[in-house]
């Protein structure tokens, strides 16, 4: 699960989902956190770092284990950036300062080894599922999310986990491309930024894509899942590989 031989380079990771029913992935993440991610120049966790997440008040024991490895890191001064998924974007500023991480914006322009990159979530990219950007306008509504966390926390993980389940039946009743990111959608951010690059995850389809717009070189990086191996772009100053973790 190591790069031996190789260069210190920032390291990007998404859709981790750790909570306590799948121990194996927060095993291998903490494995990640304690070997490949000590050297790394900086870590970027581009959301879906836990599967649910109702308050900063009420972490699970997994997640517990995620946020105080997270903390070593930090303060073994390895930088460590969290942006907010689909699943866990009420995390929060007691987060933050438990995890010594750095809240970071949807979407934020980076500069890596002097190439600017656009990165992201994802899920905003997934134009043609209409209802479900319905809904994400709807819990990232600053006033929605104020009573949602009024709640109590049994009420709160209650309709976490029937969201779940409702957003389960409807991703499989989606057709796979609406699933995926819309290619106009992905043209459009690319352009708005002027950058040639765009890192994200959110769709659970790790790869590579290269393709023009405006009759320019673009280049979109895909993160995987993490739920029978991990996935996790380097990138240094020699350049980019996106890698699979066994």
């Amino acid at each position: 699960m190591t790069f031996p031989g190789r260069r210190s380079a920032a390291l990007f990771v998404s859709d981790l989902h750790i909570d306590a029913a799948h121990p194996s992935i927060a095993r291998r993440f903490l494995e990640f956190l304690a070997r490949d991610a000590r050297d790394a120049t900086a870590l970027y966790v581009l959301g879906d770092l836990f599967e649910s997440w109702v308050g900063d008040d009420d972490p699970d024991d997994a997640q517990r284990s995620v946020i105080a490895a997270l903390r070593d890191l930090t303060g073994h001064g390895v930088p460590c950036f969290v942006m907010h998924g689909n699943r866990d974007f009420l995390i929060g500023g007691r987060f933050a300062a438990a995890s010594g991480a750095t809240l970071l914006a949807d979407p934020v322009l980076l500069t890596l080894y002097g190439e600017r990159a656009l990165v992201m979530h994802g899920d905003a990219l997934c134009t043609g599922d209409r209802a479900y950007q319905r809904l994400r306008a709807t819990v990232r509504d600053t006033g929605w999310q104020r009573r949602f966390l009024a709640l109590p926390v049994a009420a709160r993980r209650a309709l976490a986990d029937a969201a779940r389940a409702g957003s389960q039946a409807h991703n499989a009743a989606l057709a796979p491309a609406i699933a995926d990111v819309d290619a106009d959608s992905v043209a459009a951010v690319l352009r708005a930024a002027d950058v040639g690059t765009l890192i994200h995850g959110h769709t659970h389809r790790p790869g590579i894509h290269r393709f023009d717009v405006d009759g320019i070189a673009r280049t979109r990086i895909v993160l995987g899942d993490w739920y029978d191996t991990g996935t996790a772009l380097r990138w240094d100053a020699g350049g980019f590989e996106l890698v699979r973790l066994g």
